[in-house]
Order: C-alpha cells, then structure tokens, then sequence
C-alpha cells in the first residue's frame, strides 16, 4: 500500500506507529522501501553525512533535487519527504513556494519538511494552497545551530516548553499533515502528541511520539563524527564495511583476487594469431 500524507493521519487515528529513516540514493532508497518503512526523508543531513560539512547550513536547492530523484526513483510505496535547504523558504513566502514546488515536480517528492514554528506558518500555509503537503519541524531544528549555540535539548523549562507546544498547535492549525519534535525532553513530546491531531514524528523525543524517525547512517553505525545520544545502533554495518574494504585491499594485493570464478574465459588459440 503506498504511503501518502494521508495515510500518515489514519496511522495516527488508529494508534498505528509511522517509522521514518532518511535515504539520498536509489540503492539505499530502495532497501528501505522493501522493508516496508513508511516514509524517507531525504534530509538537509545530507551535507553532513554525504558531502562531510560540519552543519546543514552549506546545503543547496540543488542539492536536495539530485537526492531526492535519486531515492524517487527507489521508493514505490515509501513516502519521499524532501528537506526544504537553509535560505530556500525564509527569505519569503513566494520563495518557499516556488521551491516547493521544484522539489516536487522536479525532485519527485511527494511531500516537504521545513524546519520552525509560527515565524514559518505563512510559508506552510501558502504551501499546503499549492497542494503540496508539509512536515513541520520544531524542538532543535539545526538550520538554527547559530541561533541555539550549538546542538541543544529544546523545551526544559516551561517558558521554553510552552512555546512549543503552541508552535505545534500553530504548524498544525496552518496546515501541516505531521511534525518533526527534535530533542524534546519525553515528557513534553507525549503532551504535544496527545494535543495535536497530526502525527508527531520524533527524534530524540521518546516513545510518546506517533512514530520516529533516524539517519540511516547513524542506526547503522555508518557515521562516526557526531553520536546524539537518541541514536541506537540496530546494525552495526559500519564495521562489516571496514572489514570488507581490509579484506578486498589484502586479497588483491596477494593476488587472489580475482580468482578463475570471477574471471570470463576465451579460446586460447585466438592469442597465437595475435603475436
């Protein structure tokens, strides 16, 4: 069954749970997609965990569009959300849905993420009229890194917790199909999901929230620079990486690799003919 914004609500009105890994390529969308994940999202983490920069900020529109066709490609019943780069949709609300719009005619998303909270609602709304679908993004958005002084828990106190319960009402009331909570403390995550009507996708927000959501690379064990501590590793491939890439180095600096099995055979005589 294909995966649409849609059934994103009917997941919550059930009390079913959504499961969201992010992907940037055919190959890995692919795998995802025959493990039945709900959705991909092809996240701005990309510039991170692809391209080696320290944040997210660097990443491009033109960026996001060639991962994203990449996994379009691979998904056929996952959901494909696309990120929405720094600087693609808060210089405006045209802006936003203009570069909305490439992410889904071009890129072959099905749907958006941008990160904020009621200083976005204009953009989401202007966006959900264009009838594109969007994900909110609230708690610790990282296209605010500067802003928060670094990779910060959001919501402690209860000023800061009140805020954000009314951004996810806010993103909600304009129009927002789910919401991103990022390094939100568990117990606000939980009142936030019992509050709003849409899913509540969380990362490093505990098991309240509707569904969760990883960086491959990181429950995969794939991505050594930076571990949050809500990462849980459920394969560690990162090593069987290692070990293949020592073991392919060794064999073929022996000389035993490639072997007869893995070599293609002519008829001999033909090599006299060519002295």
């Amino acid at each position: 069954m294909k995966n649409t914004a849609v059934t994103f609500k009917q997941a919550k009105e059930k009390g079913e749970k959504l499961t969201m890994l992010t992907a940037y390529d055919y190959s890995t969308a692919k795998l995802v997609d025959e493990a039945g994940i709900h959705s991909i999202l092809v996240g701005d983490s990309l510039g991170m965990v692809c391209l080696g920069y320290e944040d997210t900020l660097p990443v491009t529109m033109e960026d996001m569009l060639h991962h994203t066709k990449a996994v379009a490609r691979g998904a056929k019943n996952t959901l494909v959300i696309a990120d929405m780069p720094f600087m693609s949709y808060q210089t405006s609300v045209y802006d936003a849905v203009v570069n909305a719009g490439r992410l889904i005619k071009e890129g072959h998303a099905q749907a958006v993420k941008l990160e904020g909270g009621k200083e976005v609602c204009p953009q989401i709304e202007a966006i959900v009229r264009a009838s594109i679908p969007v994900c909110a993004h609230i708690g610790l958005t990282p296209q605010s890194i500067h802003a928060f002084g670094g990779f910060k828990v959001q919501g402690k106190g209860e000023e800061a917790a009140r805020r954000l319960l009314k951004e996810a009402k806010a993103v909600e009331e304009a129009g927002a199909f789910a919401v991103v909570l990022e390094c939100v403390p568990e117990a606000l995550a939980s009142l936030i999901t019992r509050q709003v009507s849409i899913p509540t996708i969380g990362i490093g927000a505990g098991a309240g929230c509707d569904g969760q959501v990883l960086v491959y690379q990181d429950m995969l064990g794939m991505y050594a620079d930076f571990a949050p501590k809500f990462v849980k590793v459920f394969a560690n491939v990162g090593e069987e990486m290692r070990k293949g890439f020592a073991a392919y180095k060794k064999e073929v600096e022996e000389g035993t690799f490639p072997s007869k099995e893995h070599t293609f055979r002519m008829d001999e005589s033909i090599l006299e003919k060519l002295y």
